[in-house]
């Protein structure tokens, strides 16, 4: 069994919590769909933990931490600029610094095995496309994007966890979110994109953690609670961070 977790941004109480969850069931591997930083108050700490991971994609924040932020607001912006000061801080060891940096320069941006595909946006675009549930009705988009995936493909980026599905007798496309399915999506002759949600920052009006554990052909969306007044203090106490980046967490959005 597999746990897939993404868009992790910094956020420690809520990784710490989802591997906790994840140790209760039989996991062997664990694959990270990327943004392990950005927003959050420890980045340090969260790349340490997912280098225990078999695999960690590139997300758009931990690109730009590296090179210069392309395309985020202010906000986001400010934080990226601060993670990069954490990420080079003089109280850090110089291996520690170099070993953080190199692992996220060696993460791939695309992963295939077997007929899936992992991605952190989109298989058009594994950085930075984001596909939201509201996409279904724009057929160009999804006609295209499904037409770069064999038959799955798991990915992140909008923090929206779901099920995107193709029906090849109309042509259309359907999206199911978590409670729709029962938290439970078993994967079929379609091909089928499933957007695993957000470990540190979910956006669909839940603030629980969120992840996947893929068992074969059977998915199932988990939600773990964590100590998230704790981390929005953090975010309080670092000038640098905006105060709504904490806020946010309470609203799932």
């Amino acid at each position: 069994m597999k746990a897939l977790i993404s868009d992790i941004h910094s956020n420690l109480e809520a990784l710490q919590a989802v591997l906790a969850d994840i140790e209760q069931h039989n996991v062997t591997e664990i694959y990270c769909l990327g943004d392990i930083i950005g927003y959050g108050p420890n980045p340090r700490e969260c790349i340490d933990l997912v280098r225990q991971c078999r695999l960690v994609l590139l997300g758009n924040h931990d690109q730009g931490a590296m090179f210069d932020p392309d395309g985020f607001n202010p906000p986001a912006e400010r934080a990226i600029f601060w993670t990069r000061a954490q990420l080079e801080s003089p109280a850090d060891s110089r291996q520690n610094k170099e070993d953080r940096w190199e692992f996220l320069a060696e993460r791939p941006r695309v992963f295939k095995e077997n007929g899936f595909l992992y991605v952190h946006g989109s298989a058009r675009n594994p950085l930075n496309e984001y596909v939201f549930p509201e996409d279904i009705y724009n057929q160009r988009k999804m006609d295209r994007i499904f037409a770069l995936v064999e038959k799955y493909c798991f990915q992140g980026h909008t923090h929206v966890p779901g099920v995107f599905t193709e029906n090849p007798q109309d042509d259309l496309y359907q999206f199911q979110s978590p409670e729709d399915l029962n938290y439970e999506f078993k994967l079929d002759a379609r091909k089928t994109l499933v957007n695993v949600g957000s470990v540190g920052q979910p956006r669909d009006g839940d603030w629980r953690a969120c992840y996947v554990l893929l068992d074969d052909d059977a998915l199932y969306y988990r939600r773990v609670e964590y100590d998230i007044e704790r981390t929005i203090q953090k975010i309080h106490d670092i000038p640098e961070l905006d105060n709504f980046l904490g806020d946010r967490l309470r609203d799932g959005r």
